[in-house]
């Protein structure tokens, strides 16, 4: 399916099949597989249809991609949603880990969420990593829609966090997934990618 980029996905307009890959597979789909059951009627979330050792199989959920509502001039509205759901997230204790428009489903009008999908890097953790992660999205894959940033922000209802916060905790996650794809594929494409990414991230400013 599009958008996906670390596992294997494919769907038939009834069910969604995510096939787990790299490091830490199986773990990764144990977390996805237990958040989604207990979020369940709390988010919006995929209801789980299968569990195999390998795979995990939910219903599929229509909806327009975070990504491709950016890419079509939505940001303001998208960005928004982003920070008003995070919010919603948060309340529950929980760091979603891998958070941003290119998770999330929304309904055609209004432009509300009805699905946040990948949740293999769930935890108990800092909302900081995924207000940070998610602004690291935005600067890193849709630059032309930095200004839209602080609609994120407002709609999270705090203040926002100092630019150091912000910027630690993207450079954080960016050498998490480094050290992801090193052990995966050590010296391949993905290890060259993520050094790439930090070395550009590092010289963001604010």
């Amino acid at each position: 399916m599009r958008h996906g980029y670390t596992n294997s996905t494919f769907g038939d307009g009834a069910l969604v099949v995510k096939c787990y890959e790299g490091p830490d597979a199986a773990r990764r789909l144990r977390t996805e597989s237990r958040y989604l059951r207990r979020l369940r009627g709390r988010l919006p979330v995929p209801a789980v249809h299968q569990v195999t050792t390998t795979s995990l199989t939910t219903r599929f959920v229509p909806g327009l991609h975070g990504q491709d509502l950016l890419d079509a001039g939505h940001a303001a509205e998208v960005l928004a949603a982003c920070g008003g759901m995070l919010a919603r997230i948060h309340t529950l204790g929980i760091v979603h880990g891998d958070y941003g428009p290119q998770n999330l489903l929304f309904s055609p009008e209004p432009l509300e969420p009805v699905a946040i999908l990948d949740w293999e890097w769930a935890h108990a953790g800092d909302p900081i990593e995924d207000l940070a992660w998610c602004e690291w999205i935005i600067r890193a894959h849709h630059p032309s829609d930095i200004a839209h940033l602080p609609a994120f922000y407002t709609a999270y209802g705090t203040p926002q966090p100092p630019w150091e916060v912000r910027h630690a905790a993207m450079l954080t996650r960016c050498r998490d997934l480094l050290d992801f794809a090193a052990r995966w594929k050590p010296g391949g494409d993905g290890e060259k990618l993520w050094l790439k990414r930090i070395e550009t991230t590092s010289t963001w400013t604010p």
